[in-house]
């Protein structure tokens, strides 16, 4: 069922399901304790709009514009977004679960204090993303740039990284359990031995 505004436009405590927001705009909303469940998003403007205690459950995303939603305690469950701008989202203290992102744009974006539980990245620019206090034992990054990420105080045993720009990273010493392709250490040997206190001579 297609969505419209006003009919469907975001309001505290609401309940969407099934329905289609392709092509609806809907920027710089505020609303609280909001569900949406087997709903698609297609060419859909959320940019800038403010969530708490919300829910994204059996949702797709494509081609959408989500850059600057801040949600804080918020979840996402058996959810995809392909080819969508996810610059400066600001998921806090949230739960990503069955989650998949392919050919996004996630720069500038944060994940602080959120946990990963079989979330996959795939050619994502994630580059200067925040993961401070994540846990993301259950996150894999395929053919990701994630040149100067912050990974300080996150949970690193089992998140997999394979074929990534690791260049300039933040929190190395937490990568303690991490699984890092063969190809991507040669990059990656520089800034491991920067946050040791190693000086490399190119003598």
């Amino acid at each position: 069922m297609p969505a419209t505004v006003p009919d469907h436009d975001l309001e505290d405590e609401a309940s969407y399901y099934q329905l289609d927001f392709r092509d609806l705009a809907l920027p710089g909303r505020v609303a609280g304790s909001v569900e949406f469940e087997q709903c698609r998003f297609g060419n859909t403007d959320l940019s800038g709009t403010v969530l708490e205690r919300s829910q994204f459950i059996d949702c797709i995303g494509e081609q959408s514009n989500v850059a600057n939603l801040r949600a804080t305690r918020s979840g996402m469950r058996r959810v995809s977004f392909k080819g969508s701008r996810l610059t400066g989202l600001q998921w806090a203290d949230g739960v990503l679960r069955d989650v998949r992102f392919d050919d996004c744009r996630a720069d500038l974006s944060s994940f602080r204090f959120t946990t990963f539980t079989s979330v996959v990245f795939t050619d994502c620019n994630l580059s200067r993303a925040d993961f401070t206090s994540s846990d993301l034992t259950g996150a894999l990054f395929v053919n990701c740039d994630l040149t100067g990420a912050q990974f300080h105080q996150a949970k690193m045993r089992g998140a997999r990284f394979s074929r990534c720009t690791l260049a300039e990273i933040g929190g190395m010493t937490f990568f303690d359990g991490a699984i890092i392709d063969s190809q991507d250490l040669i990059a990656l040997s520089f800034t491991l031995a920067s946050a040791l206190g190693i000086e490399i001579s190119t003598d």
